[in-house]
């Protein structure tokens, strides 16, 4: 989250739902208070605040993904997966890490085969990071965490 100028008790968070900036002191966020937007009045970071990845199908994509006024992370994966189980709770920490700054969902690509073809995966698990539902990175594998937010964070 990106820290206001002269308040470091203040981040701003930007709303998934409408994009709209909004300044959301420290202290209530310590408190378990969970922010809206003061424009749309939408929670803030991904749903709920702290809720994790959002689940993506090839229904919602365009609803959900392509029109996110964030950048998005989408982890494309199956539960037969022994490497999208290991990736998978790692895409949740950055989903709680990254809330207000990126939109993190989760794509079942046996469930939804269009849009994993869409993007042509071949293997996973496949981190896609997109903006404006257009690919800018891509991640094929079982990465460490680091590895993926140094990726991300270049693109934020």
């Amino acid at each position: 989250m990106a820290t206001v100028g002269d308040a470091p008790d203040v981040d701003v968070v930007r709303c998934a739902a409408c994009g709209t900036a909004n300044r959301v002191p420290r202290a209530k966020l310590r408190q378990g208070l969970r922010p809206v937007c003061g424009r749309c009045k939408a929670p803030l970071g991904g749903g709920a605040a702290g809720a994790g990845p959002v689940t993506v199908t090839d229904a919602t994509f365009a609803s959900t993904v392509a029109s996110s006024a964030l950048p998005v992370l989408l982890d494309l994966w199956a539960p037969w997966c022994g490497p999208c189980r290991t990736v998978g709770p790692i895409v949740d920490q950055v989903a709680n890490e990254r809330a207000g700054r990126v939109l993190v969902g989760k794509l079942n690509v046996d469930d939804n085969p269009m849009t994993a073809s869409r993007f042509g995966v071949q293997s996973i698990p496949t981190l896609l990071i997109l903006r404006g539902g257009r690919e800018v990175d891509r991640i094929v594998g079982a990465v460490p965490k680091q590895e993926i937010l140094r990726r991300l964070d270049a693109v934020l």
